[in-house]
């Protein structure tokens, strides 16, 4: 035996994370030979297999270096490692084994990751043989999610499989040096999928010009459907009144704000405001959309975010954006949904072109097929940190990881803004933003989804949660399973969302405050300014917005100017015509709200919050009808003065009366204060009842840690305000950073209360704390 075997030990190694896809193989077969180890890599559906030979100080580098030195798209989240008996003789070299199925498992997939800088030099480089290329892509970016049908990740298991590889990617693909190694979706001109421009009288299959054709076209305000990563997108010349009001019309989308694509970051700060933060959020790998203060006499036209001071900005995220894009030309392009409002994205080529031709005057196709349709990500800055509004491309599915271990089961979300949850292990797997589930389009993108995941992730749920609302179709879904079925409370589900994010464990409550729109409560009113004493299992409702009649329920929401007519009836305060939601409402309509007011009639009891900010926005004459979810309280917060101090009163008890606060709007209204000051004046007031109802809890508690939920909880200058306060009087304060505030996250909170309960063999009608 030579000293080189008597000095060889052999180690097996197991990592778990998102290690596939991502370069991780080949890193590993460089890593070792540059340690001088022999042994093999592979790919398994359980995440990255490998056994490594060699002396013990070079393993134990090794080891060390899997970890401090991976690759930038890897998520290691676990490296087992364990001695074995070293082969002899020693095995010559380290190989790249091919990919193992094994029965049950499953690991993390990455998300669709935007182009890497190395590929976009390659992108615009004349003397590269993808120069101008719209599907380069490398081991470090490219679609990922979005093109999987199956795993392991393999080509064959993507929907690059029709594009068998020429010679050249060919030999990029089996190379370990080269970073497009077992690159799946590798491809170039002459084997990959191609792009051509069509519209109802003619077909341009040459890539340079028909992305010349359409730049000319956008310049002269056309509108265009352009097929992306995750779904087609309805562009148009964001400088352009006409195109915008052509597409407003189209699309049915009165004065919701439209998402801004534009080249580069320099192009971005000539029209918007942008900060560190905000900077890194823009040019990171995910490349969500991020909301953006405009800088004022800058050339974006106000038909792209009517009434808000701030814009929704992505810079691009494929060669194909960069390409169109690219200058000398237009400041930002518009970039929104290409569906009608509530429809899912438009996937297929002919699909697109069926439902989209009424919006779309030109199309801007290719022939690589989308699994998985996959929304923008939306987001914000708070305090320097990332503030999810829309979590999606980029993001999905990438799990939340859970300070315990759940069973294998399904939540099933809200009603607006859905996704899902799936849970194995430690794993939260949330699904991509599916929308609004009120059609049965939206239903059938639900189910679709809901199988492709459980399958990916090889989840067979036990459990099945749900909101406690009747109604939804995400309950109806629900009670029509065979799966065991556990309804959860709208807000209590809220504040577990926020809780499990934080990775707490539960075993001590927190102080809860849910601020939305609507939920539904156990009582069977709409809930929506709520202070809960919540764990995982149990909740109680310590303390709410007082109830305040919902004149018409649902139809009122989109007339704020009804909310506040509401509000005034139940402060006392007469409707005088000089306040401006009674000049907003019909006068045939005002004895009609009177009479249901006073008897009752078609009236339903709300404690929300959302509905108290419409109020105030209408009184405050910024928003009488809304055309669009909580347009009333996002013209609100634009509005609110910076260094205002005021602050409106509220009756703190157990049920908190805004009645002095209406009164106090109103005098201010009446006095000729500003909107911008009553803006800020409200969300002042609002947070110093947040601070004093929690002080109250606390003594009654003794808990001390507070956690925020709840779409109102998107509201940075509500967040600007509130969480100093809640410092300031010794609480640990909890906001969302990996999920959204807003129903986008409640299907995490669904599935950690509806897992705790399976466990502790609770029951919801029984889980209130006392």
């Amino acid at each position: 035996m030579t000293m080189n075997e008597m000095a060889c030990a052999a180690r097996r190694i197991h990592i778990t994370g998102v290690v596939q896809g991502v370069g991780f193989r080949p890193f590993v077969y460089n890593l070792a030979n540059r340690l001088d180890l022999s042994g093999w890599v592979l790919n398994s559906s359980a995440g990255v297999e490998i056994e490594a030979v060699g002396p013990v100080a070079a393993l134990e580098a090794f080891v060390a270096r899997l970890q401090s030195e991976a690759p930038p798209l890897a998520r290691i989240e676990r490296v087992e490692v364990r001695e074995t008996r070293p082969p002899s003789p020693r095995p010559a070299g380290f190989v790249i084994r091919h990919s193992e199925a094994r029965r049950g498992a499953f690991q993390p997939i990455s998300p669709d990751i935007s182009i890497c800088d190395d590929c976009q030099r390659e992108l615009f480089d004349p003397a590269d043989r993808r120069c101008g290329y719209p599907f380069i892509n490398c081991t470090n970016c490219g679609p990922r999610f979005t093109i999987i049908r199956d795993v392991p990740y393999d080509r064959p298991l993507t929907t690059m499989a029709p594009f068998p590889m020429c010679p050249d990617c060919q030999a990029e693909y089996d190379d370990p040096a080269d970073r497009r190694f077992h690159a799946q979706p590798n491809a170039c001109p002459v084997c990959g999928p191609h792009v051509w421009l069509a519209s109802p009288e003619s077909r341009v299959p040459d890539l340079g010009l028909g992305l010349q054709t359409l730049r000319e076209l956008l310049a002269d305000g056309a509108i265009a459907a352009i097929k992306g990563l995750g779904g087609f997108h309805l562009a148009c010349d964001a400088t352009n009144d006409a195109a915008l009001a052509r597409l407003r019309e189209r699309k049915g989308r009165v004065d919701k704000p439209f998402a801004l694509m534009s080249f580069d970051l320099a192009a971005v700060e000539a029209y918007c405001e942008v900060d560190e933060a905000e900077r890194a959020l823009l040019t990171a790998r995910e490349r969500p959309i991020v909301l953006l203060r405009a800088r004022p006499g800058g050339p974006i036209s106000p038909l792209v975010a009517p009434g808000n001071r701030c814009l929704g900005v992505m810079l691009p995220y494929t060669p194909l954006h960069y390409l169109l894009l690219a200058p000398p030309f237009l400041p930002a392009l518009v970039m929104t949904s290409g569906n009608y409002a509530e429809e899912p994205l438009a996937i297929d080529n002919d699909e697109a072109l069926e439902r989209l031709a009424g919006l779309a005057d030109v199309f801007l196709l290719h022939d690589r097929d989308i699994h998985a349709r996959c929304d923008d990500s939306v987001t914000r800055v708070f305090a320097g940190a990332e503030l999810p509004l829309r979590r999606s491309r980029g993001y999905a599915p990438y799990p939340v990881h859970l300070p315990f271990s759940l069973p294998q089961l399904l939540a099933v979300g809200g009603e607006l803004k859905n996704t899902f949850c799936l849970t194995r292990d430690r794993y939260a797997f949330l699904s991509q933003h599916i929308g609004d589930m009120e059609n049965y389009e939206t239903l059938c993108f639900f189910e679709q989804m809901v199988e492709q995941l459980a399958r990916i992730f090889r989840v067979a749920p036990e459990i099945i949660a749900c909101d406690m609302h009747p109604g939804y179709l995400s309950t109806r879904y629900a009670q029509g399973s065979t799966l065991s079925v556990v309804p959860v409370q709208h807000h209590h589900a809220h504040i577990a969302a926020c809780m499990a994010e934080h990775g707490l464990s539960g075993e001590r409550p927190v102080i809860g405050v849910a601020f939305d729109g609507t939920g539904y409560g156990t009582d069977g009113a709409i809930w929506g300014g709520e202070f809960l004493v919540a764990d995982y299992a149990h909740f109680r409702r310590a303390a709410h917005l007082q109830y305040v009649p919902l004149p018409g329920g649902d139809a009122a929401i989109r007339r704020p100017y009804r909310i506040a007519l509401a509000h005034l009836w139940a402060a006392g305060i007469d409707w005088q015509a000089d306040l401006a939601p009674v000049a907003a409402a019909p006068p045939a309509e005002l004895p009609v709200l009177a009479r249901q007011l006073a008897q009752g009639l078609n009236t339903a009891p709300t404690s929300s919050v959302g509905r108290l900010f419409d109020a105030v926005s209408a009184l405050a004459g910024v928003c009488q009808v809304a055309s669009y979810e909580a347009q009333a309280a996002i013209e609100l917060e634009v509005l609110a003065e910076e260094g205002e101090r005021g602050a409106y009163p509220f009756a703190v008890g157990e049920a908190i009366d805004p009645a002095p606060l209406i009164h106090a709007v109103v005098a201010d209204r009446r006095q000729g204060v500003p909107p911008g000051v009553i803006a800020a004046r409200f969300h002042n007031g609002l947070a110093a009842m947040v601070r004093d109802v929690a002080a109250r809890l606390r003594q009654e508690t003794g808990l001390d840690e507070v956690a925020l939920s709840g779409g109102v909880f998107q509201n940075v200058a509500l967040l600007a305000a509130v969480v100093p306060l809640l410092r300031e009087a010794g609480f640990t304060v909890y906001t969302h950073r990996l999920v959204p505030p807003n129903d986008g996250g409640i299907s995490l909170g669904q599935a950690v209360i509806a897992g705790v309960r399976h466990g502790a063999g609770t029951t919801p009608q029984a889980a209130f704390l006392p």
